[in-house]
């Protein structure tokens, strides 16, 4: 969420690589958080040479933000 809250769209290939997951694994928690409407991807091209792009959805952006401030409240920064 970190990577999306910052990007206008980032590939699933970048998130793969920046984040070091297996395709599956990140397949699956992009399904989970699209699911959750925390997220919303689009798809172009099929096969090998089709690509995914994700972007974070203004649901995902609140609950972003309000993660990101409880853990500042936690260590004592809010």
């Amino acid at each position: 969420m970190a990577v999306l809250a910052n990007a206008s769209s980032v590939s699933f290939r970048f998130l793969r690589d920046h984040l070091q997951i297996s395709e599956s694994d990140l397949s699956k928690q992009m399904s989970t958080l699209e699911a959750a409407g925390y997220v919303s991807s689009t798809k172009t091209g099929r096969g090998r040479g089709g690509s995914t792009t994700y972007r974070i959805a203004p649901a995902g952006q609140r609950a972003y933000e309000q993660h990101c401030a409880a853990l500042r409240a936690l260590i004592g920064g809010a």
